[in-house]
């Protein structure tokens, strides 16, 4: 189990320096680092059935000792077991379509095969980050991918846009991973170790100090302060409100790191994690009420601004924020299990619609506005079938992957409104219903802008539409089977079996087995639930609004202006950030160059030189060449001197 978790890692860090370092023709550069995905996905194949199948022992060893200090263990290790295992499997396959799909959507990029070696390294970076056995490791992993995000998102350097939103990115992970480094400086304060087994074994049996004091007379409950610390940081990288605001500008990096950064990698860590964590957010309950509420106002908030997006990815960007807050909730419900799930089905359809709306991009000549579409489906059928797929799976359509998963969330959520009470749980139960609604809503008005109605493009890109070829097309219908079909062949083991057991920790299992009888009836129970008629509801007021009434959304944004301007500003938190943190961090630095360099520095070396310029001008007239000017000196100094000796004499 060592090598082969050796050579999923190492193999796409490896395609990454062929394809990054050595001057590789094009054919070579797709072809190293498609096959390094592709082999760390048989590989994870292999791990899966071994761990989940055949049933071997979870592996967890360490492989190298990087540092010994205090007695604290810095190491490199494994922990491959049933929740690792389905993140490999994810994250290699997700990945390898994207690879794929790159070939024909930058096959006329100059920086091809550098393209190439970036999204290698990212596969790297999360592999390392889901498989870690202690947080050195896994703060490796969190850095890395924040880093190799940066990179791609700013990808097209020479757009102005693209390096603002990459640098956006950067700082926003910064705040967050502030947070989360403090957490992992907690949990070595508290347990000596960064290891995780100890780290849970020590937690679970109360062996740690209960309680710190942060400010003088206040006392913590310490399990609270680690768990919201590391939680911060999962704020940061899952783009939970309010370190939210990078996610969508990450649109102007190329479409397929959109889809493997939304899908599969980076925003996808923070959700893992806290499940990795479960051990000890279940010690608090304070800390599962924190996440519960940030999920919740990021799901359904965040839904909300995808109505008014006109960019085919902006609306997809948002719809990834919705659903990672829906992932969020059901972490603070305890159901981690449930938001591994959703966390796996969304990774397909939400790759899905990624990718296909990166084929109406490459189709419309990279045109992104949605009000230049229109009348696509007869141009592009593939491209129509699978995105039809994704959407419906997006929205929660019975029998589609996300209807299992994102009902098991609600539920999760309803039960926690029941169970635990409080004003909290309440509010996140009813977020996530409404937010079934939006979801719908933006997801159809996106489909059928885009694919029905008008023909709104220009005769030149309408002479010129068809669909992409098969290294654009394949990975989309090899996307869209999973996300019709994973939900209801991995409901029971996940939800209601033993798949997690040893992985998550969960002190009251919101999903009873007792209560489940099988797909089937899952599907018909979810026709008596009010998700289903919600998604209907917002299918059908969007095909009202933008197939029988087209003109109807303008009237609209034209009698509610306010609120219309409020969402197009995303609630004023870019313009609060750009005012308030980077305004205020000019005019910091401003004020800080007119005192501290201006008056201070450069006045103390220019003060330094006009003091040496006088004392020397002054001097200088001491000096006229005069004899008797200087006989008179001698004369006054000898009379100074006598003066001391009769004074002081004495006490020579």
């Amino acid at each position: 189990m060592q090598n082969v978790s050796l050579a999923i890692v190492l193999a796409p860090l490896i395609g990454a320096i062929i394809a990054g370092l050595f001057n590789v023709s094009r054919r070579v550069a797709h072809s190293v680092t498609n096959g390094a995905v592709g082999l760390s996905f048989f590989l994870s194949l292999y791990v899966f059935y071994q761990i989940v199948v055949a049933g071997s022992e979870p592996f967890n060893e360490t492989l190298y000792t990087w540092l010994v200090a205090g007695g604290v263990r810095l190491e490199i290790g494994f922990m491959v077991d049933s929740l690792t295992a389905l993140m490999m499997v994810v994250v290699t396959f997700v990945s390898w379509m994207v690879h794929i799909y790159t070939i024909g959507y930058m096959r006329d990029d100059p920086g091809y095969q550098r393209f190439f070696s970036y999204i290698n390294l990212f596969t790297f970076s999360m592999l390392m980050l889901v498989m870690s056995n202690n947080f050195v490791q896994l703060f490796f992993g969190w850095e890395a991918v924040g880093l190799v995000s940066y990179l791609l998102i700013g990808f097209w350097f020479n757009r102005e846009s693209a390096i603002y939103a990459n640098l956006k990115a950067f700082l926003v992970n910064r705040v967050g991973d502030f947070g989360f480094v403090l957490g992992i400086a907690a949990v070595l304060m508290t347990f000596n170790t960064l290891n995780y087994t100890e780290v849970f074994e020590l937690a679970q049996n109360g062996q740690y100090q209960e309680t710190i004091s942060i400010f003088s007379g206040t006392e913590w409950s310490m399990m609270t302060v680690i768990c919201i610390l590391l939680f911060i940081g999962a704020m940061g990288k899952s783009a939970q409100f309010p370190l939210h605001v990078w996610l969508p500008d990450s649109m102007e990096g190329p479409t397929p790191i959109s889809a493997l950064i939304h899908a599969a990698t980076m925003v996808t860590a923070g959700i893992f994690m806290v499940a990795r964590m479960s051990p000890l957010f279940e010690l608090s309950q304070t800390a599962l009420s924190f996440v519960l509420v940030i999920g919740a106002i990021t799901a359904f908030f965040m839904g909300i601004l995808g109505l008014v997006q006109n960019d085919i990815k902006r609306v997809v960007a948002y719809s990834t924020l919705s659903q990672l807050g829906y992932m969020t909730v059901a972490l603070g419900a305890s159901a981690y299990a449930a938001g591994i799930f959703h966390m796996m089905t969304h990774a397909f359809f939400k790759a899905l619609l990624f990718l296909g709306a990166g084929s109406v991009i490459i189709a419309m000549h990279h045109e992104q506005d949605m009000r230049k579409m229109g009348g696509l489906k007869k141009y592009l059928p593939i491209t129509y079938w699978t995105t039809l797929i994704g959407s419906l799976a997006l929205i929660g359509f019975p029998g589609f992957a996300g209807f299992f998963s994102k009902d098991a969330i609600i539920e999760a959520a309803h039960h926690a409104s029941e169970i635990r009470g409080g004003w909290e749980t309440t509010f996140a139960y009813y977020a996530v219903l409404l937010g079934v609604f939006i979801t719908a809503l933006y997801t159809f008005r996106m489909f059928f802008l885009t694919f029905h109605g008008k023909e709104r493009m220009d005769e030149h890109t309408r002479e010129h539409l068809h669909e992409p070829p098969w290294v654009v097309t394949g990975p989309l219908i090899a996307l869209a089977i999973p996300s019709v079909l994973i939900g209801m062949f991995t409901i029971t083991p996940l939800l209601f079996g033993h798949y997690f057991d040893g992985a998550i920790f969960v002190i009251h299992n919101p999903f009873d087995p007792e209560h489940y009888h099988g797909v089937l009836s899952f599907i018909g129970h979810g026709f008596l639930q009010p998700p289903v008629w919600l998604a209907a509801a917002g299918f059908g007021t969007a095909y009202f609004l933008y197939m029988k009434r087209p003109e109807l959304p303008g009237v609209i944004a034209d009698r509610t202006k306010l609120i219309y301007k409020i969402l197009l500003e995303k609630y004023g938190f870019d313009r609060f950030n750009d005012w308030f943190f980077a305004g205020g961090a000019r005019g910091i630095g401003s004020l800080m160059w007119r005192i501290g360099d201006i008056k201070l520095i450069d006045g103390l070396v220019n003060g330094t030189a006009k003091f040496v310029v006088w004392f020397s001008g002054n001097l200088r007239q001491l000096q006229t060449g005069y004899l008797y000017h200087y006989a008179f000196a001698m004369i006054l100094g000898l009379a100074v001197l006598l003066g001391v000796f009769v004074l002081y004499g004495s006490t020579f």
